[in-house]
């Protein structure tokens, strides 16, 4: 049995594609240097002890109670359903601590990063000591985050925290992961502090805009969001209201970009992909509105301080935003300290890792 292990995962922004994974169109997240460990050893019962000393915490049940959740999103039971589920079989619990730096329930992928690191943690835990592909990985933390509990969201986060670096992720017609080779700079992470309900933004704007593709969808049996193209908008224009109308456009454009991000991407051309960033940003808040005035606020104080480019990360309505800046970082960060925000300079990082495994 192994006598210490330490899963670690990072956080992640998402650099195009907001707002576009549970829609099944592509996304082009990347993972950050802000980690959440898992630092623990075998137990001699079957006993799981969890001590969270970043939130003054602790958790703690029975590997024979897993399957009984006690409150919502109980992801650390949810885990150890999941991979029972998937053939794991566990003698042992564990004593563990959680400790991390990505900042909570700010759209940086606190939680996937917690369920990712736990499949991770307890997969090696397991009597079958398993280390898992990314890809497996990803699915099962999914599984036990979003299925599990009938959430709204998508799979970029499992897949993005997992895979690590920055890739490139289709959904259509199944997932596709593509690792892409490029060098980019530091960004400077802005936390608001501002409280954000992820859940009803996901189910405002998917809601929106499914209803918007069913109804279009049951008059035409050729349409294809997938497909869709800002220069076919005007065909649909009777069909809608004028909100929904902007609303299919606002998603229309942030697929586009999302595709001519790919393209930059492999350039490297800095500039402009801090360009369209703030181009993406400019929809992600007249259209689909999941900005908020101090966000605007902070990423107005970072262009000025010198970033290329820079948008909100996550589901929006308060969280973070990021600004790429390869120059200039620690100006970048200082004026959005006095914007109001926490700062936080960041690189590109690895995916979910484990040390120690035997």
């Amino acid at each position: 049995m192994t006598n210490e292990l330490t899963s670690s995962t990072p956080g992640r922004i998402c650099l195009f594609g907001e707002h576009q994974d549970y829609l099944g169109l592509p996304v082009v997240p990347a993972a950050i240097s802000l980690r959440l460990n898992i630092h623990g050893t075998p137990r001699t019962d079957r006993r799981i002890h969890i001590e969270l000393p970043d939130i003054c915490s602790r958790e703690e049940f029975s590997l024979d109670d897993a399957h009984v959740y006690t409150k919502t999103n109980d992801y650390f039971r949810s885990v150890v359903r999941v991979l029972q589920r998937h053939g794991f079989t566990f003698t042992h619990g564990v004593d563990c601590v959680l400790q991390s730096r990505i900042p909570l329930q700010a759209g940086t992928s606190s939680s996937s990063a917690l369920v990712v690191g736990w499949v991770n943690f307890l997969a090696q835990m397991s009597e079958q000591r398993q280390l898992l592909p990314p890809e497996l990985l990803a699915r099962y933390a999914h599984e036990a985050e979003v299925t599990e509990f009938s959430e709204a969201g998508g799979m970029m986060d499992q897949f993005s925290t997992a895979y690590g670096g920055v890739v490139a992720i289709d959904f259509v017609p199944t997932v596709k992961v593509e690792k892409l080779i490029v060098t980019l700079g530091t960004f400077v992470l802005g936390d608001s502090a501002e409280p954000k309900d992820t859940q009803a933004i996901l189910k405002r704007v998917k809601e929106g805009v499914l209803k918007i593709v069913d109804r279009i969808a049951a008059a035409d049996a050729t349409f294809s969001l997938v497909k869709m193209r800002s220069t076919n908008l005007e065909r649909y224009k009777r069909q809608l209201g004028d909100e929904e109308y902007r609303l299919l456009g606002g998603t229309v454009q942030n697929h586009e970009f999302t595709q001519q991000a790919r393209a930059l991407l492999a350039g490297e051309n800095h500039r402009d992909i801090g360009k369209l960033l703030t181009e993406h940003q400019t929809i992600l808040r007249d259209v689909l509105r999941i900005s908020t005035p101090k966000i605007d606020r902070m990423l107005d104080a970072a262009m000025g301080a010198g970033a290329y480019g820079g948008k909100i990360n996550g589901s929006g309505g308060g969280g973070c935003m990021f600004a790429y800046a390869p120059e200039r970082s620690e100006h970048v960060a200082e004026a959005i300290e006095r914007a109001g925000g926490r700062a936080y300079i960041v690189s590109i990082d690895e995916g979910s890792k484990v040390i120690g495994h035997g």
